[in-house]
């Protein structure tokens, strides 16, 4: 699961990693076969049904107990909060000292008190996102966070069940009405992912386990959809984002959660569960360490000898390095400073 979460990240790197290549090679004459076209984007859609999983499992023993709302909240608070919180201030530090490197708008400070409190708001361009824009998912996550410690008292059969039919719920009161902000981005079909990983969390609760098989079979299968949107047959459906990058990303979440754990593990997947333990940082993380590697070589006038893809694998790998840096001395730390400070325990260790 860790090395999914790692991949999924690295993926929305991969497609920012791009866009910036896109522009290295106008302004340097490289020829840049762009590959945009496939959704790489989709690994939010991964972290989202992840996110759905490892609630289910993570908070197994608080399901039918009373007086657990607010320790489960906080734990979700301290995994969140503070390295957002940060690269939300970063963000707003370069704002105010260089607003040209993001082509920042006029900033109003309820804008910045809602960012900081995961309010959604429409921008000047109708999107519906925070001043750090990546927060978005952030947005959707603690609004799931708040509906799962609703039913928390409930047993988990019966929690997840109400969850996932509330959900579903939401989602369609959305298709049926024209809502205003913030309640259409509560109402969003993308909400059915996080329902996803719930099924999935049960079914391991269960016992549930695939074979070696069935397991890569639904990996081949999620790649085909997630291709097949790449060669342009699913291009109607990116409006229902549950069903193009949602299903795939629930196959692959479902191949690496229904397994068995007992095998000793190899040497690159010991990396790449380090990898996955960084991943919430490599998300936030990687827009300043591109941009600001681009920023850098433009300057020193290296980008025209190195071109658009040997950017990308530096900015990558860049991405890589100074993530696992701020996880082992930025985030990590601080949020067991703060757990140890509120006495909040430890939550159980995902799969």
């Amino acid at each position: 699961m860790q090395v999914l979460r790692a991949l999924a990240a690295l993926s929305v790197a991969f497609l920012h990693a791009q866009h910036d290549a896109v522009g290295l090679a106008a302004r340097t004459g490289w020829s840049f076969p762009n590959l945009d076209g496939f959704p790489w984007m989709a690994g939010v859609d991964v972290f989202f049904v992840i996110s759905g999983f490892i609630m289910v499992y993570a908070s197994r023993p608080l399901f039918g107990r009373d007086g657990v709302r607010g320790t489960f909240l906080v734990r979700r608070l301290l995994r969140i909060v503070p390295l957002y919180w940060a690269v939300t201030t970063l963000y707003l530090a370069v704002a105010l000292v260089a607003p040209a490197l993001l082509n920042s708008e006029n900033i109003a400070a309820w804008q910045v008190l809602a960012s900081y409190l995961f309010i959604p708001f429409e921008r000047p361009d109708e999107t519906v996102q925070p001043l750090y824009s990546l927060g978005w998912t952030l947005n959707y996550e603690m609004f799931f966070y708040l509906l799962f410690a609703g039913v928390l008292a409930w047993p988990r059969g019966r929690a997840v069940g109400l969850l996932a039919a509330g959900l579903a719920l939401l989602v369609l009161v959305g298709r049926l009405f024209d809502l205003p902000q913030p309640l259409g981005f509560w109402t969003d079909p993308i909400l059915l992912e996080f329902a996803f990983g719930l099924g999935l969390g049960l079914l391991h609760a269960k016992g549930v386990r695939l074979g070696r098989g069935l397991r890569w079979a639904l990996v081949a299968a999620a790649l085909g959809l997630l291709a097949m949107n790449f060669i342009g047959l699913r291009s109607n459906l990116n409006e229902m984002r549950p069903l193009a990058w949602g299903v795939p990303a629930a196959f692959l979440v479902a191949a690496a959660s229904l397994t068995a754990t007992d095998r000793k593990p190899s040497l690159l997947t010991r990396f790449g569960e380090m990898t996955g333990d960084a991943s919430y940082a490599i998300y936030l993380v990687h827009p300043f360490v591109i941009r600001g590697m681009g920023v850098l070589l433009a300057r020193t006038r290296i980008d025209a000898a190195l071109g658009p893809w040997s950017f990308i694998i530096l900015a990558l790998a860049a991405t890589l390095a100074v993530s696992l840096l701020v996880h082992r001395f930025f985030e990590r730390p601080v949020t067991n400073f703060v757990r140890a400070r509120t006495g909040s325990p430890r939550a159980a260790q995902p799969v």
